[in-house]
């Protein structure tokens, strides 16, 4: 353990509010995880929990492993992973596992270890780092749409196909990120603007072909669009899961009921995963909140001071390309939770249950850590061969 403290590059202070994130999400996840124990009648809550620090404590040696790697080599994996990404979305579309009630083309099963596995996540993951490499590499060309097409929008959008039909949420985020990160790396406006026309009306198309042969994918279509009605809808009646979010967190208060007394995480679906948050709130009330909420705002300022210095065009990028969406879907878990935002099935990041959630935001922690480890170590050979460079930086 000595040695790996000792080894450990990159931002302090990411590693250190990872660290707390990951240690505060215990109590509310054995906390919620009785409902799993109640109502889903498995296991028990020492099961739960445990699990929950089975996969922490993988997420935190793949957080060590990735950001060992020199962070230029993940530009050229992004281009291997591509292919594999699109035959992993396929066999998932068409074999995937059912995963506590959770629609079963978006899983498929871990062999030996029994964790369940979303492969949209990683073929998201695997997409911002493929857009940062292609606009890092063209970054000072003049950019013709035309000759975008096949190397960036084509994969973009076979891939986001293959994830819509079971996860329009997971499609939609990953979608809006590589149009904000394409914006952020000099991509026309323009040109983006077309792309998002495009999108929309493949997603259009999509919606159409779904209403018109329901057997082909039953109730995904009717159940994304009666989420947005009832969302937008005032006079509509409230859904089972935002009702008892809603009790939840009008109940916690200032200061909450106390660890382990939330009243609802025996009524509320997925209160362990999707709307822990809620729990959080009626165990800890607002003030638990604002701690949470301080805790990704300081990572979210980390990330952009991290981006900022990065000594590479493509460094930046790929800081702000796997590190945006953790902030975004902390973001989007809590809109949820409060009723500002249609369900959607994201975690929130470091703290919900679950294994791939938690691994995917490890893997896009690594990264970052390898580029600000890279940024240090060029800073500290600088220093070597010209003493008089700290000191000029300090001054200056």
């Amino acid at each position: 353990m000595k040695n790996i403290l000792r080894n450990i590059e990159g931002d302090r202070a990411i590693w250190a509010i990872v660290g707390i994130l990951a240690i505060l999400s215990f109590l509310p996840v054995y906390s919620a995880s009785t409902n799993l124990v109640y109502v889903v009648n498995n296991g028990t809550p020492t099961f739960h929990l445990l699990k929950h620090a089975f996969l922490l404590a993988c997420g935190f040696l793949i957080i060590y492993a990735v950001h060992k790697i020199p962070y230029r080599y993940f530009s050229g994996g992004s281009v291997i992973m591509i292919p594999l990404v699109i035959i992993l979305l396929i066999y998932t579309l068409t074999q995937g596992t059912t995963i506590g009630g959770a629609n079963a083309s978006r899983w498929i099963r871990i062999p030996f270890i029994g964790v369940g596995f979303q492969t949209s996540t990683l073929a998201g993951l695997v997409l911002m780092i493929y857009v940062s490499r292609y606009l890092a590499r063209n970054k000072d060309k003049k950019i013709m749409f035309r000759e975008t097409i096949l190397q960036l929008w084509l994969p973009v959008a076979i891939i986001l196909a293959l994830i819509l039909p079971a996860n329009f949420s997971t499609t939609a985020i990953v979608f809006f990120m590589i149009l904000l990160l394409a914006f952020i790396g000099g991509y026309p406006l323009k040109y983006i603007l077309s792309v998002v026309g495009t999108g929309g009306l493949i997603l259009a198309l999509f919606v159409l072909t779904a209403k018109a042969f329901p057997n082909a994918m039953p109730n995904r279509v009717d159940t994304w669009i009666s989420r947005i009605e009832n969302f937008t809808n005032k006079n509509a009646e409230e859904g089972y899961q935002v009702q008892k979010a809603k009790i939840a967190i009008a109940s916690g208060g200032l200061k909450g009921r106390g660890p382990g007394k939330s009243i609802q995480k025996n009524f509320l679906p997925q209160s362990s995963s999707d709307f822990i948050f809620a729990i959080i709130v009626e165990e800890y009330g607002l003030l638990g909140a604002l701690v949470i909420i301080l805790l990704y705002f300081m990572l979210l300022f980390r990330i952009v001071m991290a981006a900022k210095k990065a000594t590479s065009i493509f460094a930046t990028l790929l800081i702000i390309g796997v590190g945006l969406p953790i902030i975004f879907q902390a973001i989007i878990n809590m809109a949820v939770a409060i009723n500002l935002f249609p369900v959607t099935g994201q975690t929130l990041p470091l703290i919900s249950s679950g294994g791939t959630s938690i691994w995917m935001t490890c893997i896009a922690i690594g990264i970052i850590l390898s580029v600000t480890a890279n940024k240090e170590k060029e800073e500290l050979t600088e220093s070597e061969e010209n003493p008089l460079a700290i000191l000029h930086e300090t001054i200056g």
